[in-house]
């Protein structure tokens, strides 16, 4: 009887310690470098894994690099090569960051919670600090986060040139569907 009572108690405190981070492998990061002059330089990666914790507020995602896909195989190509992400060398980008003020959010209830992340992005090597509002939305138990910010190339050692046909401070929207 004590070995039974013994396992459920430790099932229980696993099963809450799980319960704390949420996780996908399927969150999307999109990337919009358009210019009045090119609306072609956007791209969509589906396969980023992201993770929340909610207890401790601490919010992550990695994307690789090679995943994000664009219309023209051109600009993908471009994308991929030395001058801009050289994805051989740094094949992913990340996000580790956490949510301000976490404790005063309860996401183990349904409702609309507007916050604010703070956290490394780190794209080809270069780290910067990104502060940027986001939204998780809690549904029975899964979240949905959304943020959308910018950031600027030269921060990470991504030369546009004359910025015409290229936008030196891309917009970045993340979704996840947090499980």
């Amino acid at each position: 009887m004590k070995k039974t009572i013994l396992f459920f108690s430790m099932l229980a405190v696993a099963t809450l310690g799980f319960a704390q981070v949420k996780q996908s492998t399927s969150a999307v990061v999109a990337f919009d470098a358009t210019t009045p002059k090119d609306a072609l330089p956007k791209a969509e990666n589906k396969t980023v894994i992201a993770q929340l914790n909610t207890k401790t507020g601490e919010i992550g995602f990695e994307a690789a690099v090679k995943n994000f896909a664009f219309s023209n195989p051109v600009i993908q190509e471009h994308f991929n090569e030395e001058r801009w992400m050289s994805s051989d060398k740094f094949p992913a980008f990340t996000f580790e960051g956490k949510i301000n003020d976490a404790q005063q959010y309860n996401f183990a209830k349904n409702g609309v919670y507007n916050v604010t992340v703070t956290g490394q992005m780190t794209v080809k090597g270069k780290s910067n600090v990104v502060t940027t509002p986001a939204t998780i939305e809690v549904k029975n138990g899964t979240l949905i986060a959304t943020a959308n910010f910018s950031i600027t190339l030269a921060d990470y050692g991504i030369s546009v040139g004359d910025g015409s046909k290229i936008a030196g401070q891309p917009k970045i929207t993340v979704a996840a569907e947090l499980k």
